[in-house]
């Protein structure tokens, strides 16, 4: 039987590199868009409508959506909130469909959708995550936000941690550069994690602007089992994940 092949994308300007239309694509953006998407479906958002720019996320809000939306970590004039894990509270999102713009988490999970499966990946469902792609038998591609097209060092640690424990079963395997050195990222980083983050460029910038009471709770590990996936233009949560 034909193993099923791991990659790791760094930056959505290396997807074409790794598209993979046979492949589960999970899309992470730790600090915070993937993080705070997952929170939402915990706290009971009906679902989430991801898109690429402002104008489209002020477009809906005319016709009347809630829409949170951020650039740079800042909360646009129009938007109900922006993008912290702390904004999707249970009083706020259950039952409702939110519009979502961020500066790089959407438009990956938008890039992501030539795959068989988007799923969107955060160490608050990473076992859970983990669990459902081994037993799907296909290829997977970890596909890292990053920061404006470029590399960042959260979202290799979360792939890391995500396809060492995929590639416990041994139907998965790998023979990527990037794989490997997301794994050798996330070891060297497991024991102090708090204490790594530190070197992390978007840890800085959402302590500039007072917004980095998300670091630890971001990296919560199993808080849920819900697995938020792309089903046509919106989020909703995986169906049938045990």
């Amino acid at each position: 039987m034909e193993k099923c092949k791991i990659e790791v994308c760094y930056s959505p300007a290396l997807f074409p590199y790794y598209e993979n239309p046979d492949a589960i694509v999970v899309v992470t953006d730790i600090l915070r868009a993937s993080s705070a998407i997952v929170t939402a479906f915990m706290n009971g958002v009906e679902r989430i409508i991801p898109v690429g720019t402002l104008e489209q996320a002020k477009a809906y809000k005319e016709r009347g959506y809630m829409v949170a939306a951020e650039r740079d970590g800042i909360v646009r004039d129009f938007a109900d909130f922006g993008n912290s894990p702390y904004n999707f509270t249970s009083e706020r999102v259950r039952g409702n469909q939110i519009v979502y713009s961020t500066t790089n988490g959407t438009n990956a999970i938008q890039l992501a959708s030539s795959g068989c499966q988007v799923l969107i990946g955060a160490y608050l469902n990473v076992s859970a995550l983990a669990n459902h792609i081994r037993k799907q038998g296909k290829d997977l591609l970890v596909l890292c936000a990053g920061w404006k097209n470029k590399f960042n060092l959260e979202d290799t640690l979360f792939a890391g941690a995500l396809v060492e424990m995929v590639l416990e079963d041994d139907h998965f395997h790998t023979i990527c550069d990037a794989t490997y050195g997301a794994i050798d990222l996330y070891d060297a980083a497991r024991e102090d994690m708090m204490g790594y983050i530190e070197k992390v460029a978007q840890r800085h910038r959402l302590k500039q602007n007072n917004l980095d009471d998300v670091i630890g709770y971001c990296h919560q590990l199993d808080l849920t089992d819900l697995i938020p996936t792309l089903e046509e233009n919106y989020l909703v949560p995986l169906r049938n994940v045990k």
